[in-house]
């Protein structure tokens, strides 16, 4: 196995722990033995357990001997609620250390220098962009930035329509899109909807497997404005914790969030236009179903551009199919 194919597979391993990690990131590790061949995998436990590197070592046992490591972030060099992971890595005599992105954590920084030291032959920056925007995106922007990272997720029809003109809205997207989003929902840690959207849709918010059961994981519900909702309101079950914020400023929204690093915000156009116009929205996904609705009710509502010369410009970081939709991923440009 080539590393590029090695660090993919760890990649897949990282993205499937992604909302059950923090604080700490959401890892993935492959172990190759001395032939190249996988010997074991891993990814990083909840808070307190072990990390992708010691997971992946224990499921190579000896085959890691002379072998290679191949980690989504370099491994840590510092003690926490853990041993570091370049001490396993070093007990368990491989030869050679692969990661992607180097750990802007000043704590944990240092394992790469240590193990060169140690005689291990280090190589950094393998797929390093395919993991700093994917599964370490929202960490690394809460490191750099000490806030969460907002997504403004939404789904529209092609001419830009989030509802028919008489206000129905189920399904715009296709079964595979609306997939994709419970996928996402469990892999964030809170849902950001407004009290507009809850008096209209009363949506549940929760996070879904593909046969309708509740996703193992669920993300905080937050529910913010200053109008009071109803105690009977589908977003206050049992199914997941809420909270409710009484303010219209996204940034006091975030500051009750701060301990956050994923969030998503899925309110109605008058939440989103908020949110933008407060420039917190570090991306946009935007599922576009190939129908046509035409009528008043937009994706989003005033976000402060009068004229062209103040339009908002964001770039494409991501275009992929979705069963018939396509969806955009969007960042600042």
């Amino acid at each position: 196995m080539n590393l590029d194919a090695a660090m993919q597979a760890a990649i897949e391993q990282a993205e499937q722990v992604k909302g059950r990690t923090y604080p700490n990131p959401p890892v993935g590790a492959v172990i190759l033995d001395r032939d190249g061949q996988i010997a074991g995998v891993g990814a990083t436990s909840p808070a307190g357990g072990p990390h992708a590197e010691v997971l992946a070592l224990r499921r190579a046992g000896t085959r890691a001997a002379g072998g290679t490591a191949v980690v989504t972030l370099e491994p840590c060099n510092h003690t926490g609620r853990t041993p570091p992971c370049v001490d396993a890595l070093l007990a368990a005599g491989v030869a050679a250390v692969v990661f992607a992105v180097s750990d802007p954590n000043p704590l944990a920084a240092g394992g790469a220098a240590r193990l060169a030291e140690a005689g291990v032959e280090v190589q950094a920056g393998v797929l390093a962009g395919a993991v700093a925007g994917g599964p370490l995106r929202e960490w690394l922007h809460k490191l750099r930035t000490g806030t969460p990272h907002v997504t403004w997720k939404f789904a529209t029809s092609v001419d830009g329509r989030s509802a028919a003109a008489d206000g129905t809205s189920q399904w715009i997207t296709s079964e595979a899109a609306r997939a994709d989003v419970h996928r996402r929902r469990a892999a964030a840690e809170a849902i950001i909807v407004g009290t507009g959207t809850v008096f209209v849709d009363d949506p549940v918010l929760t996070a879904r497997l593909p046969d309708g059961a509740l996703a193992e994981k669920q993300p905080l519900r937050v529910v913010v404005g200053e109008r009071e909702i109803s105690p009977d309101a589908r977003v206050l079950n049992d199914d997941s914790r809420t909270m409710v914020i009484r303010t219209r400023d996204p940034h006091e929204v975030l500051r009750a969030l701060s301990d956050r690093t994923d969030v998503l915000v899925e309110g109605g156009p008058t939440l989103a236009g908020a949110f933008l116009r407060a420039g917190v929205i570090d991306r946009i996904l935007a599922y576009v179903a190939p129908i046509l609705l035409g009528g008043p009710i937009t994706a989003v509502d005033d976000v402060g551009v009068l004229s062209i010369a103040q339009a908002q410009r964001w770039q494409f970081d991501g275009v992929q199919a979705v069963g018939p939709d396509v969806l955009l991923s969007l960042v600042p440009a």
